[in-house]
């Protein structure tokens, strides 16, 4: 008797749902139309510098005091090319660094990059970083609007754990190379509506199948809008 080895790819089961597909690929196109269709075109250190400026404005916005994180956005959204190369090799590792990055200065010192003692908190996380390492077939934006959601939701890093959740998607899509350079503002994307933004990740919480999937549309409308706010976007 053959025995079969059936390989789960939770997050490929989620590409599949309803919609998803064709908003992953609309957003996708918006991307390599900046990109100028993978033609990777020539980004100048000014777009770049507009792009982590705009990316850490709409990320600090999103935390309803944007005075107290402004200037921790701005340290993250300058490390997210290191942060990249580990969000898929140890993301544990890459969420504590974005934690000790974002957070300095406003928690004690001695409480960066540790997660909540919260119950349940530590175990979820283990669970992302399982999904985070794990080969999969889904697209980075799935995988993006995941991270993005489980950070966010559990909220293991206290009161900047939806600054970290936000970086975490873009992490995503540069280590993907969707977006290698950083430049296309998804956290402006999710910015643009604050409301529908957290309507979303409530939806999400509440772990229904319609809830996680108008999350992962969300994601990917985020995206292209951030693709179309991008600075080297033509206009």
């Amino acid at each position: 008797m053959v025995e079969t080895l059936v390989v789960l790819d939770p997050l490929a089961d989620l590409a599949r749902f309803e919609g998803v597909a064709s908003a992953v690929a609309a957003a996708t196109d918006a991307v390599d139309a900046v990109l100028r269709d993978r033609g990777l075109r020539k980004i100048t250190d000014e777009q770049l510098s507009q792009a982590r400026l705009a990316g850490a404005a709409a990320n600090a916005a999103l935390t309803g005091n944007p005075d107290q994180w402004r200037v921790g956005a701005l340290r993250l959204a300058a490390e997210l090319t290191p942060l990249a190369a580990l969000i898929r090799v140890a993301p544990g590792q890459a969420m504590a660094r974005a934690h000790g990055v974002v957070a300095r200065g406003v928690v004690p010192d001695h409480e960066l990059g540790k997660i909540s003692s919260e119950q349940g908190a530590a175990a979820r996380m283990n669970s992302l970083a399982e999904l985070l390492t794990r080969d999969t077939s889904a697209p980075a934006i799935v995988v993006g609007a995941v991270a993005h959601a489980e950070i966010a939701v559990v909220a293991p890093f206290g009161n900047a754990s939806g600054l970290i959740a936000r970086a975490a998607e873009h992490l995503v899509m540069i280590a993907a190379g969707l977006d290698p350079y950083g430049v296309i503002v998804v956290e402006a994307g999710h910015a643009e509506n604050a409301a529908r933004y957290s309507a979303g990740l409530d939806a999400y919480a509440e772990g229904s199948m319609s809830g996680v999937k108008s999350w992962l549309l969300r994601c990917a409308a985020a995206v292209a809008r951030g693709a179309e706010l991008s600075p080297a976007a033509d206009r």
